[in-house]
């Protein structure tokens, strides 16, 4: 009897199966409907920017000068030490001064020797002029008394510029420095002999507070510029006292702003650059002649612009900028614009897109143009946060 029961629950449940399969064959299965994906977006809106400005340059010295004799002679003294500041018109090397001396004691004796010719010669003149008047001497021999008291004075004058000659050359054994500022190792020590406007600097000082900064700027980039201020794209500004900071190569930023001062009026044909000049205190001696830096000012402002992270924007196989913007059926559409460098981290929107436009910033992988979308507000601290993670990755 039991094998009889388990053949007939076997049967009966076969039946209750094709049953269920029976009655289920009539109905239809719907197919799922795909849902749209949640994307966030910001709103565009319209604002003023700077239009900042960063170029590559060098750190030139304010004033340079090179120190050479102007006398020959053997160096008796050196009266700096290497690596100092210096005050203007301070003593720097002495040349023996003995033979300079020794000039000078000559010249004042020539001097004194055509004075005293210069005052015979006036007496005599006197003495004819008198004579004259009585006919005791002849109009000749008057005229030859008044021109040798002429030649006396004449003497007297040059005498007189070989005593300052001599003076000159004697003061010129102390050699001084023409500017302030820091000098550099000598090349000469005493017991040297050095010869008047030798072409080897003795040494040279340097003076680097304040110093200059040559900047060099592409003219593509000067002409771009100005086609944008004669469009109106940017609003210009005189660049004469703009701000300038300074971004030393460590990527640190200089304490202290300098300004602009001019920039060239031609441009380097071989390098196709214009070079911008910046006067930048300094007054502990951080920037040195020579020293790499980059400058960063503010040439105007873009206004009535759109801001975007670099994250939304796209490029097209033919390199144009694009964005995916949302359509009041919550249908994306991609967008081309045409946008410029802000910060390195944004762009400027500078046309194809208008005020009150909403952008997707999220989930632009999954989007494409034309697809339905859930559109949520983005929070924009979030947003901000997402492009910091963004560039450290």
């Amino acid at each position: 009897m039991k094998p009889i029961r388990k053949s007939l629950s076997v049967a009966a449940l076969a039946v209750a199966l094709l049953a269920t399969a029976c009655g289920d064959s009539g109905e239809t299965t719907a197919t799922p409907q795909p849902v749209a994906p949640r994307v966030e977006t910001l709103t565009a809106e319209l604002t003023t920017v700077p239009n900042e400005v960063e170029l590559p340059g060098r750190a030139r010295a304010y004033a340079e000068a090179e120190i050479r004799p102007q006398v020959t002679g053997i160096i008796k003294e050196r009266l700096f030490k290497e690596g100092d500041l210096v005050e203007r018109g301070q003593a720097l090397y002495q040349i023996d001064a003995a033979e300079y001396a020794a000039d000078v004691r000559s010249a004042e004796a020539s001097l004194a020797r055509a004075q005293a010719s210069s005052k015979v010669a006036h007496e005599t003149a006197a003495r004819f002029a008198e004579l004259a008047k009585i006919n005791a001497v002849s109009q000749q021999e008057y005229d030859q008394a008044m021109a040798s008291a002429q030649e006396a004075e004449a003497d007297i004058a040059l005498q007189r510029a070989a005593l300052d000659r001599a003076r000159i050359d004697l003061a010129r054994t102390k050699i001084s420095s023409p500017i302030e500022g820091r000098i550099g190792r000598s090349s000469v020590t005493h017991g040297a002999l050095v010869t008047q406007n030798q072409t080897d600097a003795l040494a040279r000082v340097l003076q680097i507070d304040p110093i200059y900064v040559d900047l060099t700027v592409s003219s593509n980039r000067v002409l771009s510029v100005r086609q944008q201020i004669a469009s109106g794209e940017v609003a210009s500004s005189e660049l004469n006292m703009t701000p300038v900071s300074i971004i030393l190569n460590d990527g640190s930023i200089y304490p202290l702003q300098g300004t602009l001062e001019f920039s060239e009026v031609n441009v380097d044909e071989s390098a196709g650059t214009i070079a911008v000049r910046a006067n930048v205190p300094n007054p502990d001696g951080i920037l040195l002649p020579g020293m790499f830096v980059r400058a960063k000012f503010v040439a105007g402002s873009y206004e009535n612009v759109v801001t975007l992270p670099q994250s939304v924007v796209s490029r097209t196989p033919t390199g144009q900028a694009s964005v995916m913007v949302l359509k009041e059926d919550n249908t994306v559409e991609q967008r081309l614009i045409k946008v410029e460098d802000f910060d390195g981290k944004s762009w400027i929107v500078l046309d194809g897109l208008e005020a009150g436009e909403e952008v997707v910033v999220s989930n632009l992988q999954s989007v494409q143009a034309g697809m339905a979308v859930n559109p949520v507000r983005a929070n924009p601290q979030i947003s901000a946060a997402r492009e910091t993670q963004s560039d450290l990755n």
